[in-house]
């Protein structure tokens, strides 16, 4: 993917004293990054050097100073409010311009703040809070920002999103499903439109010429997984030309390369990450592949032949399971019994070591892939459930023959298994932005992860009023029956005062466990997990009505507001 040069957004000014340190760190900050996209990793001196300068981010008093120059700004903007809309749009043209041109200083971006701020009020009757505002500041200084829930994140990121727009070389805002995504574009394109800023949104099941169109947009909506995938797509079709400029040349000057008519995406400049913990940090690692048919696969009988060779096999006995890790292994038993049992077969499993990988992958599948929390079976189909989102994944499926393991074991028709044409990690797709940074309602608890992976602070700020929430200590029982009989009680509890409750389960058959046992209590239940969530919308928007109970998995607790 081409990488564009960028202009830095200055620092806010300091209240008071000076601004070495901070320039200092934002100097090693970037440094660091470019180590980290380069696959390098800082040793010795170096490393230690490192871990003071992320000490070091989290003494500087930015919060303080973001804090006071939001609160300077907000009792300001009487001026804006005086303005006409055709002398306030006149303001934002001309700030665009000075932004495009490359010429953002202190003074810039403090007046885009307000203008902004008072667009926001215009457009969408919601006037940005000074901590709004000061989550917006801070994520025009690439930082992950910890903002409680329901402080409005979705409303602070217009005002890095709006600059970045600006400049002209798109900025893409990642949340973590296609429903938030247009819900947060459709909502905000008012204010978008207003601020001569145009929006689009990636959704999963959009054609190409479509894609290419919503990231021509000077800001994209989209999810990790879809803009993640395009980019693998974009690498895919440059072949082994990696940026659009030496692809360019390589298709005039020489009459052939890459099929540049296929790449959707313009580049990676600017990135703002909704749900930055799960995101950035829980889901750094794992892999997205593009895959297509294998040309080496084995015949798909052969699962089946393993999940009879391993159905006598017992845990203990024959195998040992780590539920943590996901893995299991084979005990001298389970090797002794499988090397007996596959003698007369021959064929695939005439190999002992290829043999071991397939009964080991059948009996993953059996034990530690579950029908209701990792898949669930619809048309005859296997369907992943992502673990983090809790939403479907049609298109998706495990690698290494362990999606046609649990489709033998399901007794469905097992598809041919896939050959890897490329992959990426998120944590290599997000380190491709020039500019990285994420909101969260969790971050101070992941500071070093997100300082160590990706070079950029944290800062916490305050909620607009002091939290009136509850918190509960937790409750343990010695046996899961004893658990559910607890969770009815208390849901019927709360029911009877006519309160509004929701309750959060760990997977799709948890869910659907609990609507059944309040089913047979009289009370019906509005479940949303991701079999449901086609009624996702109607479910939410209901969920604070008076004596309603919604029973939900993890997709409905990113970026929902009830």
């Amino acid at each position: 993917m081409t990488e564009h040069g960028s202009t830095s957004v200055p620092s806010v000014p300091a209240v008071s004293g000076g601004r070495l340190p901070l320039e200092m760190f934002d100097i090693w900050r970037g440094v660091h990054r470019a180590t980290l996209r380069d696959e390098m990793r800082l040793k010795g001196l170096d490393a230690m050097w490192h871990g003071m300068t992320g000490q070091t981010a989290r003494i500087v008093p930015r919060r303080r100073r973001l804090l006071d120059l939001a609160h300077r700004l907000a009792d300001d903007a009487e001026r804006m409010r005086k303005m006409s809309d055709h002398v306030l749009r006149e303001q934002m043209q001309m700030l665009r311009e000075r932004v495009r041109c490359g010429r953002v200083d202190p003074a810039v971006q403090n007046d885009a703040v307000l203008c902004i701020r008072e667009a926001a009020t215009r457009t969408l009757g919601q006037t940005p809070y000074p901590v709004q505002m000061a989550a917006g500041l801070a994520l025009m200084q690439d930082t992950i920002i910890e903002l409680a829930t329901g402080e409005g994140k979705t409303l602070a990121a217009v005002f890095p999103a709006i600059l970045a727009g600006w400049r002209g070389r798109g900025c893409h805002v990642l949340t973590t499903n296609d429903y938030l995504a247009g819900r947060d574009a459709a909502t905000l394109s008012p204010l978008y439109a207003y601020c001569h800023v145009s929006v689009g949104v990636i959704r999963h099941e959009l054609p190409p010429h479509e894609r290419r169109a919503a990231y021509r947009a000077d800001v994209t909506y989209g999810t990790n997984k879809e803009m993640a995938a395009d980019c693998l797509r974009d690498r895919l079709a440059m072949g082994r030309q990696r940026h659009v400029a030496s692809a360019l040349l390589d298709r005039f000057a020489m009459g052939r390369g890459a099929r540049l008519d296929r790449v959707v995406m313009r580049g990676l400049d600017t990135a703002i990450v909704d749900e930055a913990d799960s995101i950035l940090i829980d889901e750094a690692v794992t892999p997205l592949i593009i895959s297509g048919q294998g040309r080496n696969a084995d015949r798909t009988e052969t699962y089946r032949i393993a999940q009879e060779l391993v159905s006598a096999f017992a845990p203990g006995v024959h195998y040992t399971r780590d539920e943590r890790h996901r893995e299991v292994r084979l005990t001298p038993a389970g090797r002794a019994l499988l090397a007996e049992n596959t003698a007369p077969i021959g064929g695939v499993f005439a190999g002992r070591r290829r043999a071991e990988e397939l009964a080991l992958q059948a009996i993953t599948a059996r034990e530690l892939f579950l029908e209701g929390t990792q898949y669930v079976v619809q048309d005859g189909k296997i369907v992943i459930v992502d673990e983090f989102t809790g939403r479907l994944m049609p298109d998706r499926t495990w690698r290494e023959g362990l999606h046609q393991s649990i489709e033998a074991k399901e007794g469905l028709e097992i598809q041919a298994a896939q050959e890897t044409y490329s992959r990426l990690s998120f944590q290599r797709f997000f380190l491709r932005y020039r500019h990285l940074a994420g909101m969260t309602g969790t971050a101070a608890e992941s500071w070093r992860e997100f300082w160590r992976t990706y070079g950029i602070p944290t800062v916490v700020l305050p909620t607009h009023r002091p939290c009136r929430r509850q918190d509960d200590p937790d409750r343990y029982f010695a046996t899961a029956a004893e658990k559910w009989d607890a969770i009815d009680e208390e849901i019927m509890r709360v029911h009877a005062t006519g309160r509004p409750i929701l309750v959060g389960t760990r997977s799709v058959e948890a869910s659907e466990q609990l609507s059944r046992r309040l089913l047979a209590r009289g009370v019906t239940p509005q479940v949303l997990n991701a079999v449901r969530h086609a009624e996702e919308a109607s479910i939410v928007a209901r969920a604070g009505e008076h004596g309603r109970i919604t029973v939900a998995t993890n997709m409905a607790g990113r970026g929902t507001d009830i």
